[in-house]
């Protein structure tokens, strides 16, 4: 048998019968949404308790027990209130990608180097100045890769969906169990870790274009100290 017979058939591709560009999409979107929505909680969180240092303990044990979470088993329990809808699978999903995003957030926050915020405060910027302008930028990489890392781990669950009834690649995957279709399972397994490494790496290539170059890691593996960024004229600098 042709274990890739089902992925390569023209038929899956285009035309009447083609379920794959169809199910990517929706897989997508599921993963897409869940991740979007774990930034908007996560990053605003992280940043707030690394600015102000307070919280630190909670992120490591709200990290830890999102974590310890088998997310089948949660989506299972969330069939009870919401039935075979988004709802449950968005909300598993979440939980598994708010660790990765709040920790990356808190850490680069916390990790920025004190000379340099100190020396903010010290040009008269305020607070929401601090860390919108000089932490934040400077936390941008450990941020960005707490998204990839969240992004990753949600494209490769996002399967769970289709335990729900609902599509996106998983149903590639539960529709060949159920009929014993083996090519269609792994066309569904290939085409998951291929979406993933493709984010993936599109991620590495935004992150590229927007961390400052001196934030970069160089050839040496070690990453440039944090600058102060501000705007080139003096008077910008917002009074205390």
């Amino acid at each position: 048998m042709n274990y890739l017979s089902w992925l390569f058939d023209p038929a899956h591709w285009v035309g009447p019968d083609a379920v794959i560009p169809a199910r990517i999409l929706e897989h997508l979107w599921y993963s897409g949404l869940a991740v979007l929505i774990s930034v908007l909680i996560a990053v605003p969180l992280g940043a707030w308790i690394g600015h102000t240092g307070r919280g630190g303990t909670l992120v490591v044990g709200l990290g830890n027990g999102l974590r310890a979470l088998p997310t089948l088993g949660l989506l299972v329990l969330l069939t009870l209130p919401f039935g075979t809808t988004l709802t449950g699978p968005l909300i598993a999903l979440i939980v598994l990608a708010v660790p990765a995003v709040l920790a990356g957030t808190y850490s680069g926050i916390h990790n920025v180097d004190h000379a340099v915020v100190d020396a903010a405060r010290g040009m008269g910027m305020r607070e929401s100045a601090v860390l919108l302008r000089v932490e934040l930028p400077n936390a941008l990489p450990l941020i960005l890769g707490g998204i990839r890392s969240a992004v990753l781990q949600v494209v490769a669950t996002a399967t769970i969906a289709a335990y729900v009834g609902l599509n996106g690649l998983g149903r590639l995957i539960f529709d060949g169990l159920a009929q014993r279709d083996f090519p269609q399972m792994i066309a569904g397994a290939v085409l998951v870790a291929v979406l993933a490494v493709v984010a993936d790496l599109a991620l590495a290539g935004l992150q590229r274009l927007v961390v400052s170059p001196g934030l970069q890691v160089n050839p040496s593996g070690v990453r440039s100290r944090a600058r102060l960024h501000r705007r080139p004229d003096a008077a910008a600098v917002e009074p205390a």
